[in-house]
C-alpha cells in the first residue's frame, strides 16, 4: 500500500473473499458467518489459511449497514449473498415525493449493535489471530450506495438527474454514519479499509456526476480515516473517473477487469496504489486455472500494487482457480 519496490506484488482478496470451499474446510459458513463475529473471523481468515492469500478480510456483503438502518434483508443462504428486500424510506423523483431523513439513528448508536458491531468485533479477533503476519482488511459500503439502499438505488440514479438536491440530503445524512463506522473498523484493528461504492459506477452515473454523487463524501468518510490505509472500490469501467477517485485522497483504488490494467496504471501514474483486477466472473468463477494465472500475471505486469479480484468473489468459485491465482503471483518476479 506504500507503493514501495518489491520483488513481487502481494496477492490478496480485498473484496468479498468467502467461497463454499473455504466454508467447508474451516467449518464457518453463511448465513451464520454474516452474524457471528467468531464465525466471521474464522471465514475471513480462510483465504489466507486455506489458499495462501496474503490478507484476511471481513465482512462478506454490502447489506450489514443497510439492515442496521432499517432495510429488510434476506440473510438465509449458504451459497448466495444477502439481498435487500425492502427499503425503509420512500423516494420518488418522478412524482416529487421524498421522505425526510429524520428516522436515521445516530452514528454512535449505529456501531453499537447489529451486523456492523459483529464486523467490528471480527476485526478485533482477526488482529489478534492473524495481525502479526497478515494485513487485516475491513470492507464497508460507500455513502452514495448506502443512501440508495435506504430509498432504492434506481430512484437515486433518477434523482441525480431530476432532483439532485434531494439526493444530496440523503448522502449527507448517511455520510457521518459511514465515517463513524470506517473509523471504528480501523480502531478495532483493521490495517486497510476497503470501501465499495458500486452505485457510483459509470454503469449507473455519467462520469461528470461522480464528484457530486460520491467523490466529495469519500474525502470525509474514507480518505480521512486515522491509522489505516484507505481503498476505494467502484465496479464497472472506472477509467473515466480514475482522476476523480484519486482526488478523494484515498491510498488505493480497487478496479475491475473492465479497465485495461496497463491503461489504468499509466493514467494513475503511481498517485495511488492499484488493487485488482483479475475478473471475478471470468476467469475466476467460470474460467480455467490457466486462464486465472494469465489474468493475474497480466495485472502484475501492468504494475498493480496488490493483485486481487476485480470485484467480489462468487461463493461457488472453484478451489483450483483460487489456488492458481496465488501460485501465479507467488512465483512471479518483476
Amino acid at each position: 500500500m506504500k507503493m514501495e519496490e518489491l520483488d513481487r506484488p502481494p496477492v490478496a482478496i480485498f473484496t468479498q473473499s468467502a467461497t463454499i470451499g473455504q466454508m467447508d474446510k474451516v467449518g464457518a459458513a453463511w448465513p451464520e458467518a454474516h452474524k457471528s463475529a467468531e464465525l466471521m473471523a474464522k471465514l475471513a481468515a480462510a483465504q489466507a489459511d486455506v489458499f495462501g492469500f496474503e490478507c484476511v478480510r471481513a465482512s462478506f456483503c454490502l447489506t450489514a449497514e443497510a439492515e442496521r438502518l432499517g432495510c429488510k434483508v434476506q440473510v438465509e443462504k449458504k451459497d448466495a449473498a444477502p439481498m435487500i428486500k425492502e427499503h425503509p424510506f420512500h423516494f420518488d423523483p418522478m412524482m416529487g415525493e421524498y421522505d425526510g431523513t429524520d428516522g436515521l439513528m445516530s452514528p454512535e448508536d449505529f456501531i453499537k449493535e447489529g451486523r456492523p458491531a459483529a464486523v467490528i468485533k471480527a476485526c478485533e479477533l482477526l488482529k489478534k489471530s492473524h495481525g502479526a503476519n497478515y494485513a487485516v482488511v475491513a470492507g464497508n459500503t460507500g455513502p452514495f450506495t448506502l443512501a440508495g439502499h435506504m430509498i432504492n438505488t434506481e430512484n437515486m440514479v433518477f434523482g441525480m438527474m431530476m432532483a439532485p438536491e434531494e439526493v444530496a440530503k440523503w448522502v449527507d445524512a448517511v455520510n457521518p454514519i459511514v465515517a463513524k463506522y470506517t473509523q471504528a473498523l480501523s480502531d478495532a484493528g483493521a490495517d486497510i479499509i476497503q470501501m465499495s461504492e458500486p452505485s457510483a459506477s459509470t454503469d449507473m452515473l455519467a462520469p461528470d456526476m461522480f464528484e457530486d454523487a460520491s467523490g466529495k463524501y469519500i474525502v470525509n468518510c474514507l480518505a480521512n480515516v486515522k491509522d489505516a490505509f484507505s481503498v476505494l472500490h467502484i465496479c464497472g469501467d472506472t477509467y473515466p473517473i480514475l482522476d476523480g477517485m484519486i482526488g478523494t485522497g484515498v491510498t488505493g483504488l480497487s478496479v475491475e477487469e473492465k479497465v485495461d490494467p496497463f491503461k489504468a496504471a499509466d493514467k494513475v501514474a503511481k498517485r495511488a496504489a492499484l488493487v485488482g483486477n483479475v475478473g471475478s466472473v471470468k476467469p475466476l468463477f467460470q474460467g480455467t486455472p490457466e486462464e486465472v494465472k494469465a489474468g493475474a500475471i497480466n495485472s502484475a505486469k501492468a504494475g498493480f500494487s496488490v493483485i486481487s479480484s476485480g470485484c467480489g468473489i462468487a461463493s461457488a468459485t472453484p478451489d483450483a482457480n483460487m489456488i492458481a491465482m496465488v501460485e501465479a503471483i507467488k512465483s512471479f518476479k518483476r
